[in-house]
């Protein structure tokens, strides 16, 4: 509750109080005739709004526009950065369990224009994160209360006397008369959830991350002039890590238009660097996402993620050049094609050939065991595994012939059985659910070459230990 000339107001409720009718600015004289046994705390302002800081920032994770919406939201936003999740879902759900495991009542919206997301955020109760489709805010919005737009509490009750109470009444009713008695502001927030006006939201940074900022003349609005900025301020932040004892993984490049808006690029580093022409090239490489619109007035870089990066001595080459820097190569691709597609395999335990491999980061280091030099695998696996029609003498010949994707292969030589039992530790997993667990692999090749690993489910004797079906695992080199 907070004081409030005089009378103290309810500020926040949760669920159990408003189910009972108790909801924020009510007075708490008439929360208590509505529920006497009501339990009442002291608001406190102040500390939940640098909670709210501290919560936006740690949302900088999903983007490098992040900002507090006192007195209780976020906005986020996530222009470009879906790819770096997978997709948008995956984001907003990675978002939405991280949140709800906090402890906190979380709701989700994204929409083209902030003015729309706070809309339905709000006033959209959902279970789930809610997506306007693009250009659809209009529809989103109609049906709302006109309290969605984030009008002034006199300006709603002014609006409700004359009879409005969805937005949609004040979309299709003329401007002049509504603006003369409540204002510009009205209108104004209405054609910013509509997306008729641009509506700027300034990100926020941690006191401690480096940063800095190069404030500009005249405006731009060419490649070329960004990169020169860029140049700039990556050279002013790498003298700030060099001070510091750190090197930058990742980076975000803030670019303020002079309408207001703001738009951003990031980049992610495989490793630690403070290299000035490495990270000005993975930048510049990123400039065409930007709309500068008008002209862009200010650049600001930001170093989110640091870690700690020693001095260190170039490497040189007996020919006297510099020698070939493969984190340089994982960062370019990673930038371009995004980072989970760039990856090294490296052997892990498991029972199952699919379960025995795993992706570590492009530059990470394996500590698993080596396979056996006498059980050759694929250089790479089919995932799933493809049946295919095959033609052997059971119970432990190799195949013959099988037919995969309609093509015929006659085998000409083979190797095995190799057979696996499966995984019977794996209480939870996919081969405790089944009957069997027994695959007998076969190394073939066939008229022309090629060499494929083949298995089949069961001992081909019993069938309980398989259906006695046959699948591709994979082809060698």
């Amino acid at each position: 509750m907070l004081p409030d000339h005089g009378r103290k107001v309810v500020a926040a409720a949760d669920a159990g109080a408003r189910s009972l009718g108790v909801h924020p600015g009510m007075t708490l004289t008439k929360a208590r005739s509505l529920v006497p046994e009501l339990v009442a705390e002291d608001a406190d302002p102040t500390s939940d709004l640098a909670a709210l800081r501290r919560l936006a920032l740690w949302c900088g994770r999903y983007s490098p526009f992040v900002a507090p919406d006192p007195p209780d939201g976020v906005w986020i936003d996530i222009t470009g950065c879906a790819p770096l999740f997978g997709s948008e879902r995956a984001l907003l759900r990675d978002l939405h369990r991280r949140i709800a495991r906090a402890g906190y009542a979380v709701q989700i919206a994204v929409a083209d224009t902030p003015g729309c997301a706070h809309a339905v955020a709000r006033y959209v109760p959902a279970g789930r994160p809610v997506t306007i489709e693009p250009g659809a805010q209009r529809q989103a919005i109609a049906l709302l209360p006109i309290a969605s737009l984030r009008l002034e509490a006199t300006v709603v009750e002014g609006l409700r006397k004359l009879g409005f109470e969805r937005v949609e009444q004040l979309i299709a009713t003329p401007r002049g008369p509504l603006a003369r008695r409540f204002g510009r502001t009205l209108h104004q927030r209405l054609d910013q959830a509509l997306g008729y006006a641009p509506e700027a939201i300034e990100p926020i940074f941690a006191r401690e991350v480096p940063r800095c900022r190069r404030s500009l003349l005249e405006p731009i609005a060419t490649a070329e002039a960004f990169a020169q900025v860029i140049g700039d301020l990556v050279g002013d932040l790498a003298g700030q890590l060099v001070r510091l004892g750190r090197g930058a993984r990742r980076l975000d490049l803030h670019f303020h238009r002079v309408d207001g808006c703001s738009q951003a690029i990031r980049i992610g580093t495989a490793a630690p660097s403070r290299d000035v022409a490495h990270l000005a090239k993975l930048l510049v490489a990123r400039v065409g996402q930007i709309d500068p619109g008008l002209g862009i007035e200010a650049m600001t870089l930001v170093a989110p993620l640091t870690e700690p990066l020693g001095p260190a001595q170039s490497a040189l080459a007996e020919d006297g050049k510099r020698s070939a820097d493969l984190g340089a190569l994982v960062d370019a691709l990673a930038n371009r094609f995004g980072s989970g597609k760039l990856y090294r395999a490296a052997p892990c335990a498991g029972g199952m050939p699919e379960r025995s491999v795993a992706q570590l980061p492009a530059l990470g280091v394996a500590t698993g065991r080596r396979f056996a030099d006498d059980l050759p695998r694929p250089g790479r696996l089919i995932d799933p595994p493809q049946p295919v029609q095959v033609m052997a003498m059971l119970p432990d010949h190799p195949p013959a012939m099988f037919v995969w994707k309609r093509k015929r292969y006659r085998v000409v030589q083979a190797d095995g059985p190799e057979r696996l039992h499966g995984e019977w530790w794996r209480e939870a997993g996919h081969e405790a659910r089944q009957p069997w667990s027994v695959r007998d692999y076969f190394q073939v090749e066939v008229e022309g070459g090629g060499r494929y690993w083949l298995f089949r489910l069961g001992d081909g004797e019993r069938a309980a230990t398989g259906p006695m079906q046959w699948f591709i695992h994979g082809a060698f080199a």
